[in-house]
């Protein structure tokens, strides 16, 4: 595997340690900081984490599988880290809401979630790129 692929491993199995750590501490330690109505914002913010570090891994898998010298490869890799970004976005400012409100952090998590749509888009079109071009290919 190349370096890049390692890098968003790596990055995207601490987000994941992340996310899984604050998910405890919602069930745990939260109710001391946060009131009960909070509780919904913190554990969206923990599932689309979630969700998104399995969705950088799955982009991981397909840089991996193409390979540096194929066509997705670099799509397949954009998509992951939109992915680890959008995540840092979305879910950090879900998460930084509900322990120190601030109005400028409403504008983070469209930001965010605008991310994860690029990134999934971006995915689609790696995996598009490495459609056969024709049917020789195939066989």
């Amino acid at each position: 595997m190349s370096r890049p692929i390692i890098l968003l491993g790596v990055v995207a199995a601490l987000n994941g340690f992340l996310a899984v750590a604050l998910g405890s501490f919602a069930a745990h330690g939260l109710q001391h900081y946060a009131s009960a109505e909070q509780l919904p914002t913190w554990q969206t913010g923990v599932r689309y984490h979630m969700f998104h570090v399995m969705a950088a891994f799955i982009a991981m898998v397909i840089s991996g599988v193409v390979g540096s010298g194929c066509r997705g490869y670099r799509w397949a890799l954009m998509a992951g880290w939109l992915f680890i970004a959008g995540a840092l976005l979305f879910s950090g400012s879900l998460y930084l809401l509900v322990l120190a409100p601030r109005d400028w952090l409403m504008w983070t998590a469209p930001l965010g979630g605008g991310l994860f749509l690029v990134g999934w888009v971006t995915l689609v079109v790696a995996l598009i790129r490495q459609w056969p071009r024709d049917k020789a290919v195939e066989k």
